[in-house]
């Protein structure tokens, strides 16, 4: 017999697949989904002292919100390309994710019972960035996830998490799969005049 958490994990590791394959091939229902799966996975993580990851599936909520509303106002408007941000805006995520993680960290090490406070703290900053540059369109949010999904398939096993490890585990791939279809869709798009 399955436990509530595990149904909730369950349901949530659907809509976050889905999410992510409407990601990639860029339709707006894909916020639908990753609002609905971010939101039961709040409870989850509580329920599993990974306040950072809670914390941070409470700002995809938001951001799904605002991803779905941007991304239909420019789809109306046609104007909802992929772009490409340059080295030194990746350095500025970088510096502000990893003083973000320093500190978010400390304050879930000092305050809290969290479980590995530091390195739920850091897939958790270096994830906001991530989502932002999803949200904006950036081509190069694919490295991130890559980078912060393998990282996150162990932090989930760590909690016995083990639907959502499997699901980062897909989450790896598709951050490959992902990167090829925007790099794709982006050198087939209009160049800016």
């Amino acid at each position: 017999m399955l436990s509530t958490l595990q149904i909730i994990e369950i349901v949530a590791t659907l809509c976050s697949l889905t999410y992510i394959v409407l990601l990639i091939n860029e339709r707006i229902a894909c916020w639908a989904f990753g609002i609905l799966g971010s939101a039961l996975s709040i409870y989850l993580f509580i329920a599993s002292k990974l306040y950072s990851e809670a914390f941070l599936y409470s700002f995809y909520v938001v951001m799904g919100i605002w991803g779905w509303i941007r991304w239909s106002q420019r789809s109306t408007a046609n104007a909802n390309p992929i772009i490409s941000q340059p080295l030194p805006v990746h350095a500025m995520y970088v510096v502000v994710a990893s003083f973000g993680g320093l500190l978010l960290g400390y304050l879930a090490d000092t305050y809290t019972d969290a479980a590995r406070p530091y390195i739920d703290a850091f897939t958790t900053t270096f994830s906001f960035a991530a989502t932002y540059m999803e949200v904006k369109k950036v081509l190069q949010t694919w490295h991130y996830w890559l980078v912060l999904n393998a990282i996150s398939i162990w932090l989930y096993q760590d909690r016995e998490l083990d639907i959502y490890a499997g699901l980062t585990v897909v989450y790896t791939f598709m951050s490959v799969y992902g990167f090829v279809q925007w790099r794709k869709a982006f050198r087939q798009q209009p160049k800016a005049v």
